[in-house]
């Protein structure tokens, strides 16, 4: 049996029906770039995370700059974020004129550990951005408190976790800006690249779509200093109809997550992600410790089960910035996870069987 780590076509065949109608509308209009389609998306989505306010934008990427940007994040001031992301949290920070600044993950969470935030503030500090990694809420409430007695600005990572929830609140809801990406392969995916911000602050969504549209709020007449990072039309379309297939496609993730878990319990040698009591984890990936990752991965392959590592190489490794003199041992929880991460195939079609074999060959592995 083959079990790719992605399966992308496997989900356009169960909404072909209703997402090449949706396209042709909009080609048939010509709505090619913002326009009702992205205005429409933007307020389904809104409604989705439980806020006031979501700004359609080109990516993940984007989502994070721009609210960097709109709260005055810039030249000299320090960002603390987590070294064990994608490297799109740290440019964000680098691009809007800042300096990231590291700390820690939790092991159990692989996310950001709040206990180690308060020693990383310093004068400069002007915000935290919390990564909801794989799809698992960060501990939102300790780094909310720590932010409030800083006066520091919270922006969410949310970029792999659609529908994940913290305490019964949306991630992305809860800091003063939620990022997210709709990269193809995301739980909530556009047909290109694709992002938004979600945020409950009027003047600063306003700002945002200033900012997003070249600094006007009146065509050719321009307020601040912009860019252009519009969503367009199509993807706009695109996200409507598949944002009606999110929460049945997260269960399934979930209902996945589950089986592999309840599969290799008895494998001693690997561990299985956990969620967290306080959050509802949306499983973008589902990544497994093991300290033979690279082997179990070539063995997988043999066997016919497709795998990814997310990520390799934490952030502050990177030769990106090395400027920042970090070296191996600055942040040790993220560099041992880093070098042991194996994600499986995660995707909502994947079938009973699929799960149940590649669950088998890593225990023929171990065996």
């Amino acid at each position: 049996m083959n079990v790719p780590f992605l399966d992308l076509k496997a989900q356009y065949k169960t909404i072909k029906d209703e997402v090449l109608p949706a396209i042709n509308e909009v080609i048939e209009n010509t709505a090619f770039a913002g326009g009702p389609y992205v205005a429409k998306f933007e307020q389904a989505f809104a409604d989705f995370c439980g806020v006031k306010h979501c700004i359609g934008v080109g990516n993940g990427t984007d989502a994070l700059w721009l609210s960097l940007v709109a709260l005055g994040i810039g030249h000299g001031d320090e960002v603390i974020t987590t070294p064990n992301t994608f490297i799109a949290t740290a440019e964000a920070i680098s691009l809007a004129g800042a300096i990231p600044i590291f700390v820690d993950i939790e092991e159990k969470t692989h996310n950001m550990n709040p206990a180690l935030l308060a020693n990383a503030i310093t004068k400069k500090t002007k915000a935290i951005i919390p990564v909801h990694l794989f799809g698992q809420p960060a501990d939102m409430d300790p780094i909310l408190e720590i932010a409030k007695k800083h006066g520091l600005k919270v922006v969410e990572d949310a970029c792999q976790a659609h529908g994940a929830e913290y305490k019964g609140r949306k991630a992305g809801s809860m800091g003063n800006t939620g990022c997210f990406s709709f990269y193809p392969g995301k739980n909530l995916g556009a047909y290109g690249e694709g992002g938004a911000v979600v945020t409950n602050d009027d003047a600063l969504a306003a700002n945002m779509r200033m900012f997003r549209d070249h600094g006007q709020a009146k065509k050719y007449y321009h307020g601040i200093i912009g860019w252009n990072a519009r969503l367009d039309g199509i993807q706009g379309a695109v996200l409507s109809v598949k944002l009606k297939h999110l929460a049945d496609w997260n269960d399934a993730r979930r209902k996945h997550a589950k089986r592999y878990s309840e599969l290799l319990a008895s494998v001693k040698d690997i561990i299985v992600p956990g969620e967290m009591d306080y959050a509802k984890h949306v499983y973008h990936i589902y990544a497994l410790r093991s300290p033979e990752r690279d082997k179990l991965m070539a063995y997988l392959a043999e066997k016919g089960v497709s795998c990814g590592i997310h990520y390799p190489v934490p952030v502050h490794l990177q030769d990106a910035y090395g400027f920042l003199k970090y070296r191996e041992g600055s942040f040790p929880i993220a560099e041992k996870c880093a070098s042991q991460y194996l994600s499986l195939p995660m995707f909502a079609e994947l079938t009973d069987e699929q799960v149940a074999y590649v669950a088998q060959q890593i225990k023929g592995y171990y065996a």
